[in-house]
């Protein structure tokens, strides 16, 4: 190994990890503090499952800032190498440019190494994790689950029927003014509105149901035909409210892995087209973000050694945009409706950074 390597490689890997940090303030603690704050404040949720639910979203954070880390370190690294005219000394002495950003692409394929371990298996779990702290803190506090005056729509009954939930108020291990609507999917089936003056909660771990107990209680039917039955009680329980259910009714393509995703395409035949699209698409997605610490790596050492001299901010500006130009296209990729279109776009920055990359080298060879 050549000294130029190990000065190279310390500089880019230390400039990698401070542009990591620095970009995870600024890009993620904005969004990550919203996702707290209803933990922490709306819902009460103890400090320790906020601090997990922090570390569950960590490594989510990581697929977009060690690219963009990457390719800010590496831009200024040969931005002060070409400013401070060492370039020029290495190419006297013989070492040409490729030789000269070896370590660099050795780094850059490392890093997207461990960017296809964390988007294949870090970042699933990762997801499924957040989800199911939320259910966590609903079996430690149910009252958590509904935030008066907001609808919560996110239960469905064991069938078809869809469940919503609003409330005016809490007040103490109650909620006051519950109100509870199930909606069929068809219109030959009953509607059924429920009101009662104050209710309690509490969850049934073993059947993943909240029970509500109801005091002050009027009930509403609405029949297919037209008629409606009511009825009144003092004291009505339980009302049963499936939690399991509106967990699993549609799993998300970034809480499962590969593997799953494989099998889920594979064995459930109730999957839509569209479905299976946007899970494939999830795989192919994967891959080509943990590509692009590798494709970075091409195009940030000409563009470094074409910078300006006293344009000190240029390495994080051009990063940021060219960082955010890669994600957009990977974004707008999900409007395609077939599987070529997608693995087309999804890949298509990848090879656009390389080729561009290859392009301004041989440029610079002949500067």
């Amino acid at each position: 190994m050549r000294i130029s390597d190990r000065y190279i490689g310390k500089q880019v890997l230390l400039g990698t990890l401070y542009a990591v940090v620095i970009l995870g303030v600024v890009l993620l603690l904005g969004n990550l503090f919203k996702k707290i704050q209803p933990l922490l404040v709306d819902q009460k949720a103890p400090l320790e499952l906020v601090f997990r639910f922090v570390l569950s979203v960590l490594p989510v954070s990581l697929i977009y800032t060690v690219p963009w880390g990457l390719f800010s370190a590496v831009f200024l690294v040969f931005w002060r190498l070409s400013a401070a005219h060492e370039i020029t000394v290495v190419r006297v002495a013989g070492l040409s440019l490729v030789r000269l950003a070896a370590p660099v692409f050795v780094i850059g394929a490392m890093l997207s190494v461990a960017s296809m371990w964390l988007n294949t298996q870090v970042v699933p779990r990762s997801m499924a994790t957040t989800v199911q702290l939320i259910y966590e803190q609903a079996k430690r506090d149910p009252d958590s689950l509904l935030k008066p005056g907001v609808v919560q729509g996110n239960f469905k009954a064991d069938g078809s029927d869809i469940q919503k939930v609003l409330i005016e108020g809490k007040s103490d291990a109650w909620v006051e003014g519950f109100h509870f609507y199930q909606l069929p999917a068809s219109a030959e089936e009953d509607r059924t509105y429920v009101h009662a003056s104050r209710a309690a909660l509490a969850v049934d771990e073993v059947n993943s149901q909240l029970r509500v107990k109801l005091e002050d209680a009027y009930f509403e039917t609405h029949k297919p035909d037209g008629r409606i039955e009511m009825a009144f009680a003092g004291k009505a329980e339980p009302l049963l409210i499936d939690l399991k259910s509106s967990q699993n009714k549609k799993i998300r393509a970034n809480t499962m892995t590969n593997g799953e995703i494989l099998d889920e395409v594979a064995n459930n035949p109730d999957l839509t087209p569209v479905r299976k699209l946007k899970l494939r698409s999830e795989i192919t997605r994967r891959y080509s973000f943990s590509m692009a610490c590798f494709a970075f790596a091409f195009i940030a050492v000409p563009l470094g050694l074409s910078a300006r001299r006293r344009d000190t901010s240029a390495g994080l500006i051009i990063s940021l945009l060219i960082g955010t130009g890669y994600f957009v296209v990977t974004i707008l990729a999900e409007q395609c409706k077939s599987d070529s279109w997608i693995t087309a776009m999804l890949w298509a920055p990848n090879v656009a950074c390389i080729l561009l990359g290859i392009i301004l080298f041989r440029r610079a060879r002949f500067k």
